[in-house]
């Protein structure tokens, strides 16, 4: 069967959103639409979707017109098994002791790692993204150098590879939140596959909004690996719900954009301990000051 793509960027998420839903409209209509801010400093928004038959490219152009869209770029994308290509192109990757990796290469797990099973078909938050990478291995640092969080907390967790992570070499439950339903049930079925129910408790939240959040604050470690502008947005609350000393590991931050994000968790009480790059990511590690 074959797919078409047509995708377009905008310059806000208000205008971005109203046209994904004209979309959804159309004739033919389109099996999936989804909206993102790209991450590249732009502060412009993607709006993609997805057709089994050509889109209608003359009503693509007047709904681009009337939004201010760039203009509809149309594809018919070759019929290729994504699952089995991720999986050939997907190798294990090593951050510090833990190591992640699919089915596929359930034989290649060596001895002494911390092993995290992360299913090709769920490659969003897999380890080989820079984020991923970095908070990985400031998770695996901050273990060797002693730190033992007895609250731990993954703030859009996507496959809760992080919240999964920190459940692996710590005792206690870790809650792992998303705003996405769809990432909470792929985090889920990670947790299930890594046999660690029971120790990993998803969520769908925004930021820390929900209850079971709220009870188990304060953190001693909290986890977020998402964009600039939601960091940013969340320093305030990090700081109401992390406990004096505790620390967050943030990524999904353009090396560019590390300076604003250090501010704004400094102005919040913060105390930068580690920045590091991973390609054109940034990782930072920063503690609350004590009261």
């Amino acid at each position: 069967m074959p797919t078409y793509t047509a995708f377009t960027t905008l310059p806000d998420r208000d205008r971005a959103e109203a046209l994904a839903e004209l979309l959804e409209d159309l004739d033919p209509e389109p099996y999936g639409v989804g909206v993102f801010e790209i991450e590249d400093g732009s502060e412009r928004w993607e709006v993609g979707s997805y057709f089994t038959e050509a889109p209608d490219e003359t009503m693509l152009a007047l709904l681009a017109a009337a939004h201010g869209a760039a203009p509809f770029a149309v594809s018919e994308l070759p019929e290729v098994d994504w699952v089995a290509h991720v999986k050939r192109e997907l190798a294990p990757v090593v951050a510090g002791r833990f190591f992640v990796y699919g089915s596929h290469d359930a034989d290649k797990v060596p001895e002494g790692v911390v092993a995290l099973l992360i299913e090709a078909a769920m490659a969003f938050g897999t380890g080989h993204h820079g984020t991923t990478l970095g908070c990985l291995t400031a998770l695996d640092r901050l273990d060797r150098e002693g730190f033992r969080p007895a609250s731990v907390a993954d703030i859009g967790c996507g496959t809760a590879v992080l919240a999964m992570a920190a459940a692996k070499i710590w005792p206690g439950t870790v809650l792992a939140s998303d705003i996405d339903p769809v990432a909470v049930d792929t985090a889920a079925a990670n947790v299930l596959a890594n046999d660690l129910a029971g120790r990993v408790e998803c969520l769908q939240a925004a930021g820390f909004d929900h209850p079971r959040l709220a009870e188990a604050a304060p953190f001693d470690l909290v986890f977020a690996n998402i964009l600039k502008g939601p960091l940013i947005d969340l320093a305030p609350a990090m700081t109401a719900q992390l406990a004096p000393g505790g620390r967050v590991i943030l990524s999904g931050i353009l090396n560019e954009q590390a300076d604003e994000v250090v501010r704004a968790y400094e102005n919040a009480g913060f105390t930068l301990q580690y920045r590091d790059e991973f390609a054109e990511w940034t990782t930072l590690v920063l503690k609350r000051q004590q009261s």
